[in-house]
């Protein structure tokens, strides 16, 4: 029976068929992508070749989700398929940063680190900093961690050691400090068994081309790799891709050059732009037609876009109706350009929307305070996205029991939590605790740090004979965690108890996997969560969200605000300026926001606003210009915040 691909649009189609060899996917926004994804690994399974040779990758965990999910009821349901794909067969779908811990797990002992090592967010990251100056007699607030940090970061992104750091780079005093902190850092993350995000990518990297029976290993594991979102991929992702693919050249890339908006991160818009050149045999396939948004918000799209330099000619367009016009709303201030905002999603939902159709989008996280209040006082349901549940006190404290009880090396995690809740031991106590001066302690004390020890065997006992859930659960009963928050009166004590209940439910996601593995991808996935990973889709709420955060997503309604001209498009406040390149990367990040609505945009701004605790007289955003008038329509509001002209009516 031959696979029917009659829903697929022609350069759609083309890209399911084109099998072998480098293929481009050049996917305008809206353009079905995922969908040209997932039955391009269907149709290569329908070919005959097994499941398990197929990798996706994707750059966030919600993404992957989906596509997985898809994939898989796809296959189970695919009646061409000779027979079922088991959960044991199916095609790797993840993130790279999961794929290299998978990687680093089984490889790790060539690595050299502990196969339960601990992955170190940015808020570990920061502590390992602030531990590496002070052990080096320098002050944390006159040599910001963060700033470190961040330099770091970008450093490893480009493939580049603390040693190669050290050696190579031009600089004063700073730079000079910044390498010693990062040697002093790479000691802390060794003597923990970590690694931070940045390294899970650049050991990958550095393992599979260093060891060849390693690199042989994968690429012949993984035939077809398929890598989403290639225009954000950092030096060191482009690495791994490459070699991952090895001599085959089966490489499936799909991206955007129009969408590339995380230079700041390392992503390096050349990796796409040159793919041609890298692989010279390569299919370039273009998909145009969106399936998204109107006519109207297509045609602004188009048009934002056609100034930018750095690109591939692509012209986005739709059979969907001409829709509304892009409303426009000048507000005196932030107060009243949130509260204009609240209004029209009042009018909309009340019209019949639900209010996780709409979103709220800014440029600067600082934004959202105005916006909350206004919601919080109209009592419209919203839901704030970046608020990390895994950044909680309390979450994290039982992600360090198991991790401390999984990894004895995890000596940042016992520190966290060694008086948590208080055991009556004191800092000079515990400073020579991890001092390893334990004989001079008295009895009693030596009785409670038995008794802590004796704690996290057990946590390990039951980590590894029970599910995920179980684990979490112990975690707040047998550290008395649980006890300590219900004898408490305040109210904090009793959300902190609702949020520890409630990464026992997330961890219940992870229940059906094997002994064991459960747990590790437990750890895993909290470790590894991004922004969009707090949305809530049970959640019936307006999303608000920074631009960067709401990319890969869609609404029925986007407002886009802060159209300001320094807000949005930003502006650096250095001595250069803002660079060409980044002014391009700005206009393509509102052409992001613009082509995240389905039926309705609204543009606002205010003429002055409270940035940093200072009032600020504003001129309008350059893009706000940009739009064709014939495509605006002004929005006009009276002293009491209600429409003088009625909402238009939009069919839901």
């Amino acid at each position: 029976m031959a696979i029917n691909l009659d829903h697929l649009n022609a350069p759609q189609r083309q890209a399911v068929e084109a099998l072998d060899g480098p293929l481009l996917i050049l996917a305008g926004a809206g353009a079905g992508k995922t969908k040209t994804l997932t039955e391009r690994i269907r149709h290569l399974i329908y070919k005959g070749v097994a499941p398990h040779q197929i990798l996706a990758i994707t750059f966030t965990n919600k993404a992957a989700r989906e596509m997985r999910e898809r994939l898989h009821r796809m296959l189970e349901s695919d009646k061409n398929l000779n027979r079922p794909v088991t959960s044991f067969e199916r095609p790797f779908v993840s993130t790279f940063h999961a794929l290299c811990v998978f990687i680093l797990k089984a490889e790790h002992q060539k690595v050299g680190i502990h196969k339960h090592f601990t992955i170190f967010d940015k808020a570990d990251g920061k502590r390992a900093i602030k531990e590496a100056l002070e052990k080096k007699g320098l002050d944390p607030k006159l040599h910001e961690p963060e700033r470190i940090l961040s330099i770091i970061s970008k450093e490893k992104g480009r493939d580049t050691t603390a040693e190669e750091y050290a050696i190579h780079s031009e600089g004063g005093y700073f730079t000079s400090v910044v390498a010693e902190i990062w040697t002093e850092y790479e000691k802390i993350l060794k003597r923990d068994s970590a690694l931070d995000f940045d390294d899970l990518l650049l050991k990958t990297a550095r393992l599979l081309r260093n060891d060849k029976e390693v690199r042989m290993k994968y690429q012949n594991f993984w035939q077809y790799v398929h890598i989403d979102e290639y225009q954000d991929t950092n030096k060191v992702q482009y690495e791994i891709s490459k070699l991952l693919v090895g001599d085959r050249h089966n490489i499936c890339v799909v991206g955007d050059i129009d969408q590339n908006i995380y230079s700041w991160r390392g992503a390096d818009i050349q990796n796409i732009l040159n793919f041609e050149r890298d692989y010279s045999e390569a299919k370039v396939i273009i998909l145009e037609e969106n399936y998204r948004s109107t006519k109207t918000i297509l045609n602004a799209a188009n048009i934002i876009i056609e100034k930018n330099r750095i690109r591939r000619k692509k012209n986005l367009f739709t059979s969907n109706s001409e829709g509304d016009r892009i409303g426009i709303y000048s507000g005196f201030d932030e107060v009243a350009e949130a509260n204009f905002i609240v209004s029209k999603v009042r009018e909309f939902i009340k019209n019949g929307m639900r209010p996780d159709e709409i979103a709220v989008l800014y440029r600067a996280n600082f934004q959202s305070r105005a916006l909350e209040e206004a919601f919080l006082v109209e009592g419209v349901p919203y839901q704030l996205l970046g608020t990390q549940f895994f950044d909680r006190r309390e979450v994290k404290d039982i992600l360090s029991y198991i991790r401390a009880a999984l990894n004895p090396d995890a000596l940042s995690d016992k520190k966290r939590i060694i008086n948590v809740p208080a055991r009556g031991l004191g800092k000079t106590t515990v400073a020579k605790i991890f001092l390893s001066q334990e004989e001079g302690l008295p009895a009693a004390t030596k009785l409670k740090l038995r008794s802590f020890n004796e704690l996290l065997e057990e946590i390990k006992k039951t980590a590894e004979e029970k599910s995920p859930s179980e684990t979490v659960a112990f975690v707040i009963r047998a550290s008395g965690l649980e006890d300590e928050w219900k004898a408490a009166k305040k109210e904090e004590d009793a959300e902190r108890l609702l949020n520890a209940y409630e990464l026992a439910s997330f961890a219940a996601r992870y229940d059906s996997l094997p002994l064991g593995e459960g747990i590790e991808k437990f750890l895993e996935d909290a470790a590894l969560q991004s922004d969009q990973d707090t949305l809530d889709e049970e959640k019936n709420g307006v999303r608000l969200m920074t631009v960067h955060a709401s990319k890969g997503l869609e609404f029925d309604i986007v407002f886009i605000s802060g159209l300001e001209d320094g807000l949005f498009p930003h502006q650096k406040v250095t001595k250069e300026g803002i660079t060409p390149e980044e002014a391009e990367e700005e206009r393509r990040l509102f052409y992001v926001a613009l082509t995240r609505a389905r039926k309705k945009v609204f543009l606002t701004y205010a003429q002055v606003r409270m940035v940093y605790g200072r009032r600020q007289v504003n001129i309008p955003s350059e893009f706000i210009f940009d739009v064709p008038e014939e495509l605006t329509e002004e929005e006009i509001f009276n002293e009491e915040g209600i429409p003088r002209r009625p909402l238009m009516r939009i069919d839901f």
